[in-house]
C-alpha cells in the first residue's frame, strides 16, 4: 500500500464518518471534562528513509529505498490541559521492513552486495500536543505535533560485523518528530479517533563500517525515517 492509498483511505473514512453524523443525541457529553483518560491504537504504516549522499570515494554512488506497509499498536494517556489541549503520551511497537538498493554495486560477482533487508521492530513512544477544535454534535476534528523516541530492536549497532559481512547496521536510540491531523467521533460507549501523520527523524540513523571508504556507508550524508501513519484510536 502506498503513501498515496494511506492518504486516500484516511480522507475516504472521513467523508464516510462525516456523512454519517446525522444523529441529534450527543453522545458522551461530559467526556473531554476528564482531567485524565486512556485508550489504545491500532494502525498500518509506510516508512522509508530520507537519504543525503555526499561526493565519496565511491564513484556513481546510486542508494535508493523500497518501503513496505507495517502495522502499529500501542496505547494512549491523555492529560486534558485545556478545553482545545491535550498532552498524550502514546507508547507502542512499529514494525516495518525496507529493501535498500545498492544501484553502484550491481555489477559486482555478488549479487547480494547491491541489496540490504531491514526489517526492524521498534518501541515508539510519542509526546504530542493535540490542539482541538469546539465540539460539534459528535464530531470534533484536531491537529498533532510533538516528538517521539524510537528505541530499534533490530538495529545491530553493537554487532562487530558491518556490510563487509553483510550486516547493515543502524542506530538504536532515535528521535523523531511528528505532525498530523485527525477527528474524534463520540459513539454510544466511546470515542472513535482516526488520524494520518507523518513522522521524521531528526538525527542520522546509520551506524557506518568500520573501513571509511565502505562501498555501503562512505556515500551516506543522513540517513533518517520518514513515515507516514495510519492510526485508529479507541479511548
Amino acid at each position: 500500500m502506498s503513501k498515496r492509498n494511506l492518504l486516500f483511505c484516511f480522507f475516504l473514512l472521513m467523508s464516510v464518518a462525516f456523512f454519517a453524523q446525522r444523529e441529534r443525541v450527543e453522545y458522551l457529553p461530559s467526556f473531554d471534562k476528564r482531567p485524565l483518560h486512556y485508550g489504545f491504537y491500532l494502525g498500518i504504516n509506510q516508512n522509508d528513509f530520507k537519504l543525503n549522499l555526499r561526493e565519496s570515494t565511491i564513484a556513481n554512488a546510486n542508494i535508493t529505498v523500497e518501503p513496505t506497509t507495517g502495522f502499529n499498536v500501542g496505547l494512549i494517556a491523555d492529560f486534558r490541559l485545556h478545553k482545545n489541549l491535550n498532552l498524550r503520551l502514546e507508547p507502542g511497537l512499529v514494525s516495518n521492513s525496507k529493501r535498500i538498493l545498492f544501484n553502484h554495486l550491481t555489477t559486482s560477482s555478488n549479487p547480494q552486495d547491491s541489496i540490504r533487508e531491514i526489517g526492524s521492530t521498534y518501541l515508539h513512544v510519542p509526546l504530542v500536543l493535540k490542539f482541538s477544535t469546539d465540539r460539534y454534535k459528535n464530531i470534533r476534528p484536531y491537529l498533532l505535533g510533538g516528538i517521539s523516541y524510537d528505541y530499534n530492536f533490530s538495529s545491530n549497532e553493537r554487532n562487530q560485523d558491518d556490510n563487509s559481512a553483510g550486516q547493515f547496521r543502524m542506530k538504536t536510540h532515535n528521535f523523531m518528530y511528528e505532525v498530523g491531523v485527525g477527528v474524534d467521533f463520540y459513539l454510544y460507549f466511546f470515542k472513535f479517533s482516526p488520524s494520518i501523520r507523518g513522522v521524521f527523524a531528526m538525527n542520522n540513523e546509520i551506524k557506518y563500517d568500520d573501513d571509511p571508504n565502505s562501498r555501503w556507508t562512505a556515500p551516506v550524508n543522513f540517513m533518517g525515517t520518514r513515515g507516514i501513519f495510519l492510526n485508529f484510536a479507541f479511548e
